[in-house]
């Protein structure tokens, strides 16, 4: 019987501190459990002389494609450098049995050009086309075209498709249904009962900021407009609230963050608290787990990790009223919208809940988790097709 071998081209790596598919790729195969499966991980790299280098980490093969930085650019032309070493890469290593799974839709029209020949050896492509890419409101209107006719290529040209939402699924078959083609939804994993500790990193943050715990509502995500940032900060400045508003997010040489201090004047609120990006997992958890409440404000893509870590492990939610949140979410959060004060509403309602009700919601949550959200349950749906 020959091992499986499953190639994951899209994240930046295997264990990175980066973003969803990062995490994604790191706790699939950190989960799957399974002797006659290789995975093969495409990584990012910067370095010239790592270039088409394999690193073995814990008998993950990690295949560095050397790309160099070209801002936005640089993401689309690293999938491109992986799809097309990979008929060279299956034959020099002589795999056999093998599947590709692809992470977003960057590649665009060359898609079929590079996977033709492998297809018509029968290796499988899946696609993941994560959310819709091209509705994101920090692309020019040219891009998001790009991104179209990108998602348009991929889905026709895959032989499945594996969506992370329900909602992102029936857009799928609606959309592409001239294609008749098969497609999944799998979703994302969290963690129940994971362990937070309190550490160095947490109490130098506390201390800098004046934090108290328990005392603070959170918000945790890429500082980009779509996140509705300038929508919560707007709403948070014109509550009562006696808490804080910590915002975890890396605002470094961010044109968003200079354009929405202009706006807003948020400096003047003492309780908005900008205090960085906290790649430490037992770090972030502290907070998560120590925050009154947290915050999600994302309207583009499908199924968000974040904020499923937040359903397994902060007391309260609040979730932007999105069709993916709201599939997530379900009766175990509160939804607010871009009606003006509507959050207001919501922060004033929590902040007259009694423990009792509190607690009510962290059960609901954490039964969200357990029922649709478990690695296990994931994995599970992966060894299924693959």
């Amino acid at each position: 019987m020959h091992m499986k071998n499953i190639i994951i081209i899209g994240a930046r790596g295997y264990e990175s501190n980066y973003g969803g598919w990062e995490t994604f790729v790191t706790n699939l195969i950190k989960n799957y459990n399974d002797k006659m499966t290789v995975f093969h991980i495409p990584e990012l790299s910067h370095n010239k002389k790592d270039n088409k280098v394999v690193k073995d980490k814990n008998n993950v093969k990690c295949l560095q494609i050397y790309t160099p930085k070209l801002g936005f650019v640089t993401m689309f032309l690293y999938a491109i450098k992986a799809l097309k070493y990979l008929k060279k890469y299956i034959r020099n290593n002589n795999l056999q049995n093998v599947s590709v799974y692809i992470l977003g839709c960057r590649v665009g029209p060359i898609y079929p050009f590079l996977i033709h020949a492998l297809q018509k050896e029968g290796i499988q492509f899946y696609l993941n086309p994560d959310g819709l890419e091209w509705m994101r409101e920090k692309w020019a209107w040219w891009i998001k075209e790009c991104f179209k006719i990108s998602e348009y290529s991929m889905v026709k040209h895959s032989d499945a498709i594996i969506c992370d939402s329900k909602a992102i699924q029936n857009y799928i078959d609606q959309r592409y249904r001239k294609f008749h083609k098969i497609t999944y939804f799998i979703p994302y994993g969290a963690y129940l009962n994971e362990k937070e500790e309190k550490t160095e990193i947490v109490k130098d943050l506390l201390k800098k900021y004046k934090i108290k715990e328990n005392n603070y509502y959170l918000v945790v995500g890429r500082f980009v407009p779509e996140n509705n940032y300038e929508l919560i900060i707007r709403e948070f400045m014109k509550t009562e609230t006696k808490k804080d508003l910590v915002i975890i997010s890396n605002i470094e040489e961010n044109k968003f963050y200079h354009k929405l201090k202009e706006k807003t004047h948020f400096e003047e609120d003492s309780r908005i608290k900008f205090i960085g990006p906290v790649y430490d997992k037992s770090s972030l958890l502290y907070f998560r787990k120590n925050a009154y409440a947290y915050i999600h404000g994302h309207s583009a893509g499908g199924t968000n990790p974040s904020l499923l870590e937040s359903l397994a492990t902060t007391k309260l939610n609040i979730l932007f009223n999105a069709v993916y949140n709201v599939e997530v979410g379900l009766t175990s959060c509160l939804y607010f919208s871009r009606m003006n004060n509507d959050l207001v509403r919501i922060i004033d309602k929590c902040e007259n809940f009694d423990a009792k009700m509190i607690k009510k919601y962290e059960t609901l949550a954490k039964e969200r988790i357990k029922s649709t959200y478990t690695w296990e349950s994931v994995v599970k749906e992966y060894k299924k097709i693959w």
